[in-house]
């Protein structure tokens, strides 16, 4: 608004067109790169009752998000890219990686709500929901600028409604009190229950067993007082009853 204003007053706007450039395609970037941290927040929110599963999708989606990056790079990179072009095919192709993953991470919450414990008016719901109207609008309008330069038109209206429905919806999820998370009870043969108990121990240390012979100053004083007591309990009963006839006689 400000650049509008200041070409109405006289102003050419072949020199304000750099400056609107580059604080187009900065602001697109730290977008694409806070939506991750949005999604990776919302993830965390959602799978919270399951800490093994959490551990574990923390881990793919990190490697996801690694992934991504560098897929939005090669993308980019091409013999005859300049620094322009890189840099707005760089942004564009992690937009749209940002945007998939967002409408992945909608149709995972949709299909785990139930059992999350969470409703359709839980808050990280309406979050998810608002977040795939605008990837869904950022999908379209990247397939917009690649088949068409022009912005007017019927597809641009529509984006931006959808950007402003999500807008609302989100001030509705938040206006209005939020339900009582459920408390998670799943029946003993549910996958989620399996597949928690085994992210569980995935990346814990393993146990040690000591083999062949041991030195007694790899332990405490307080531990080998302890097997010196247990010893003695167990010598008498693991005597042969002969050894224990002529001890008596």
């Amino acid at each position: 608004m400000a650049l509008l204003y200041l070409v109405g007053h006289g102003v050419s706007k072949y020199k304000l067109y750099p400056i609107y450039f580059y604080t187009y395609w900065s602001s697109f970037a730290v977008e694409g790169v806070l939506a991750l941290f949005v999604i990776y927040g919302i993830f965390l929110l959602a799978m919270d009752p399951l800490p093994g599963l959490k551990k574990l999708g923390v881990l793919i989606f990190r490697w996801v998000g690694a992934i991504s990056i560098a897929v939005a790079l090669g993308v980019a990179f091409t013999p005859h890219a300049s620094g322009i072009k890189f840099m707005t095919a760089t942004i564009t192709q992690l937009q749209q990686t940002t945007s998939i993953l967002t409408l992945c991470l909608l149709l995972f919450v949709c299909f785990a709500i139930r059992p999350m414990g969470l409703s359709y008016r839980s808050r990280i719901f309406g979050v998810s929901l608002g977040l795939g109207m605008m990837a869904t609008a950022s999908l379209c309008t990247a397939a917009m600028i690649s088949h068409s330069g022009n912005m007017y038109t019927t597809l641009s209206i529509v984006c931006v409604i959808a950007e402003c429905s999500a807008l609302l919806t989100w001030s509705a999820y938040f206006t209005f009190p939020e339900p009582q998370r459920k408390m998670i009870l799943l029946p003993t043969t549910s996958p989620f229950l399996r597949w928690n108990q085994i992210a569980m121990v995935l990346g814990d240390e393993p146990g040690y067993v000591a083999l062949g012979e041991v030195s007694p100053d790899v332990f405490a004083p307080a531990e080998l007082e302890i097997m010196r007591r247990a010893s003695a309990k167990m010598q008498p009963a693991l005597e042969p009853p002969a050894a224990m006839h002529s001890l008596s006689a």
